[in-house]
């Protein structure tokens, strides 16, 4: 995005709520209202302020018409014609004019009173403003705004609100249109919620009035610069090593794994690891409605869904883009998510020589998960019975992974199922690992995904791909035979 688009989204800052604007200061050094060198009661009036009204409440008045005052002047003075991709360059020269103008106007903050001032300022121009400081806190993984007073955050599972506000709706939404605008992506009455992505690959949903009543909503879901690794994530107690390593071996000899589980249970996250574990000569082709995997790969095409325009025309659906897929030599496809007719396409695609593909879906439990895949395959208005469509299934997925949120806020691997075949008109599975809890500690759930003590059908296939697994993994002693 230019910075002459960034500067048009961030002049308008100073409106109240129902677009009034809010009464400016006098622009006279030293004049009156201006907290300048020769108004020290005013300035201690601000300050005293500043201390004791919460930071929940804008109102405070002279701090926040301040900041208008010196952000519009600085947003006029500005060169509009920069680049405003050359964040570093940008943001030196925004430094350097708000000291000139805090100097021309004789004002006088505090070191971190200014610091504070020229961080909201350049979060404005620069970055999505309020929400700025919560992007680059690392030890925050969602952010929900709930209208503009209304701003929570999850950290290490668990739900705090933040002293963070907006001025108002339309300060959200200039905020909104700065996340969707540059992927093509729109957001207006006629269309109001949308799906999209952050630079980073964090997940963005907005959903704005008259379908939400308490104002703009945003909820992002971040997503870490470094992509979690299975050393973290065993670290974490999420998953064991035996557990790894039998994924590892499953991923490598080219089975087809759904990977299952709640809204927030991490399942791109088991999925971006699990692709790691693919090898770095084969085509992989990922689909998705915001492209979030983060894939190291070197041979990596990324395709992302497309929603229709303003006269309903010019949409591109996940089902088209799993079909496409299949005529551009595919060695994986990776599907973000199934939610729909596309997973019929998707279990084509997976019974018809594109073996090793992976894809998620919404389920809480394995069992679940088939029963939901039955009826997405449903949804693609093909008229099956239900038999074919269990034959295809069985045929086509290797092994589900379920995931959980634990009630401690944790993430772990609470199964590895196989699906084994068909007895009759049933899909019949078996649990390969399972989640075993032995405790709690200092509020935290304390367990390990265990092997059941069975060997998978499906052990051929990995010992055909030159993978030997010792059977002390599926928890049979050493001295047994199989």
């Amino acid at each position: 995005m230019s910075l002459l688009k960034r500067i048009e989204q961030s002049q308008g800052g100073g409106q109240q709520e129902g677009g009034v604007p809010k009464p400016s200061l006098p622009k006279q050094p030293g004049g009156a209202g201006t907290p300048g060198a020769g108004d020290g009661s005013r300035l201690s009036s601000l300050q005293a302020r500043r201390v004791s009204a919460p930071a929940t409440t804008p109102q405070a008045g002279s701090y926040f018409d301040l900041k208008t005052r010196v952000q519009n002047k600085l947003l006029a003075e500005i060169d509009p014609s920069m680049d405003a991709t050359k964040t570093d360059e940008v943001r030196r020269t925004i430094q350097e004019l708000f000291e000139q103008i805090l100097t021309e106007e004789n004002i006088v903050l505090s070191r971190p009173e200014r610091a504070r001032l020229f961080e909201q300022i350049a979060a404005e121009i620069l970055g999505l403003g309020p929400l700025q400081s919560l992007l680059e806190d690392d030890t925050i993984t969602e952010i929900m705004v709930n209208g503009p007073k209304n701003i929570y955050i999850e950290r290490k599972g668990k739900l705090h609100r933040v002293p963070i506000t907006f001025e108002s709706n339309e300060h959200v939404m200039r905020i909104i249109d700065r996340i969707v605008a540059p992927l093509g992506r729109r957001i207006d009455e006629s269309s109001p919620y949308v799906d999209a992505r952050l630079q980073d690959g964090s997940r963005v949903n907005a959903v704005i009035p008259p379908i939400s009543l308490v104002g703009p909503v945003l909820t992002i879901r971040k997503f870490s610069k470094n992509p979690i690794t299975i050393e973290q994530m065993i670290q974490f107690g999420s998953i064991s090593p035996e557990a790894v390593q039998f994924l590892k071996a499953c991923v490598e000899a080219r089975l087809n794994i759904v990977i299952s589980g709640g809204t927030g249970s991490g399942k791109t996250t088991l999925l971006n690891v699990l692709s790691s574990f693919i090898p770095d000569d084969e085509r992989i082709i990922t689909i998705e409605n915001a492209a979030e995997l983060q894939l190291r790969q070197e041979h990596v095409v990324t395709l992302e869904s497309r929603p229709p325009n303003i006269e309903g025309r010019g949409e591109v659906s996940i089902r088209d883009l799993v079909i496409n897929s299949l005529r551009m030599r595919p060695e994986r496809i990776i599907v973000g998510e199934c939610r729909g007719g596309e997973t019929l396409d998707m279990l084509q695609a997976m019974n018809t020589g594109h073996d090793g593909s992976m894809t998620t879906a919404h389920a809480n439990s394995p069992r679940d998960a088939i029963s939901r895949i039955e009826t997405m395959c449903l949804m693609a208005g093909m008229d099956l019975p239900v038999r074919a469509i269990r034959e295809q299934i069985a045929g086509a997925v290797d092994v589900i992974c379920q995931q959980a949120r634990m009630r401690d806020g944790s993430r772990k691997v609470v199964s590895i199922t196989e699906v084994s075949g068909m007895e009759g008109d049933v899909i019949t599975m078996t649990d390969l690992f399972v989640f075993e809890q032995t405790g709690m500690e200092n509020g935290r759930i304390i367990g390990r995904t265990r092997p059941t003590g069975l060997r998978p059908k499906f052990m051929d296939k990995i010992e055909a791909a030159g993978i030997h697994l010792p059977p002390s993994i599926f928890g049979i002693g050493e001295r047994r035979r199989y």
